[in-house]
């Protein structure tokens, strides 16, 4: 992969950074994050098969508006819109070369509605996978795969994120590479989250299982594992009872509201906000320290959340 020097901050913008404060925060209680992107700008008419990522410089005030929506439902992490915004998968839209401005906008814009919110709500720079295989399933080295994954957390960190949230992995080599690559850009203080998808059967995706997600966790230079998208809130309450016992990490839970339906050509999640409500509840009785939303949820879905965690 071919790097090049960059500037790890933008010239004209103070980078705030409260990684420190989430750190020593965290033990002590619970946070809800915010909700789906994805779902909320397909809501606002943007196509499926364009960059969602790419839309925090072309269309900022769409994913500004949604971060202040969830602000405004009370989320108390926001995750930049930068999911899909490594190397890997920008190039498949011809945007590679625009991977520092697109994370860069990602946290700004996170920030600026953090900042515009009362309660100032953290910001989470979000990581995906890199949607090609890695060795010895793929073609890819892990030693490219880590490079690029150093490369879009060194922009997510220089922005000044409080903590990074790896999400939606199904290959536990892959996440593996990517928590490395984290830790290096972010130092000690960053708190990571390591998240995984599961299927109906509660077992990765990719075919490991959760106790193995765990067992290799727990060497893993991170602070917290958990569950994201999947099938459901039921599975990923399920996935929580299942790793708790052999996990010596916080626990994190944002699941998918359901799996969706096709109705009149558009994807409907059916999981209301009371129903993800009543879950939230019992993911919090299985020991999450951190619950929100996947695909599919929005910021009613975390209106309704956040007064679980206020019944506590």
């Amino acid at each position: 992969m071919r790097r090049r020097e960059r500037s790890r901050r933008l010239p004209t913008d103070a980078v705030i950074c409260r990684a420190q404060e989430f750190r020593d925060l965290l033990p002590e209680r619970i946070f809800v994050a915010d909700g789906a992107m994805g779902t909320m700008l397909y809501a606002r008419g943007i196509f499926i098969n364009r960059c969602f990522d790419e839309l925090n410089v072309t269309a900022p005030r769409m994913v500004g508006d949604i971060h202040d929506e969830y602000a405004a439902a009370g989320a108390e992490i926001i995750e930049t819109n930068t999911f899909g915004a490594n190397r890997a998968r920008l190039a498949g839209f011809g945007l590679a070369e625009k991977l520092e401005a697109i994370n860069y906008a990602g946290v700004k814009l996170a920030r600026q509605a953090s900042d515009a919110s009362a309660q100032r709500p953290f910001v989470a720079g979000s990581m995906g996978p890199l949607g090609l295989h890695m060795e010895p399933l793929g073609s890819m080295p892990r030693e490219e795969a880590r490079a690029i994954f150093r490369e879009q957390a060194e922009v997510l960190c220089g922005a000044g994120i409080d903590l990074l949230i790896l999400e939606t992995f199904t290959d536990l080599h892959e996440l593996h590479q990517a928590v490395l690559a984290a830790r290096e850009a972010a130092g000690s203080e960053t708190i990571i989250v390591a998240q995984v998808a599961v299927g109906d059967y509660g077992d990765l995706i990719g075919g490991a299982s959760t106790r193995e997600f765990a067992r290799q966790a727990n060497g893993w230079p991170i602070d917290v594992i958990g569950f994201n998208c999947s099938v459901g809130p039921q599975t990923t309450l399920e996935a929580l009872e299942a790793v708790a016992p052999f996990s010596n990490k916080l626990l994190s839970a944002i699941p998918n509201a359901g799996l969706p339906a096709r109705v009149e050509g558009r994807h409907i999640y059916l999981s209301s906000p009371e129903y993800m409500a009543q879950y939230a509840r019992r993911m919090l009785q299985a020991g999450a320290a951190i619950i929100g939303g996947c695909c599919g949820t929005t910021p009613e879905h975390i209106k309704l959340m956040v007064s679980e965690t206020h019944l506590r």
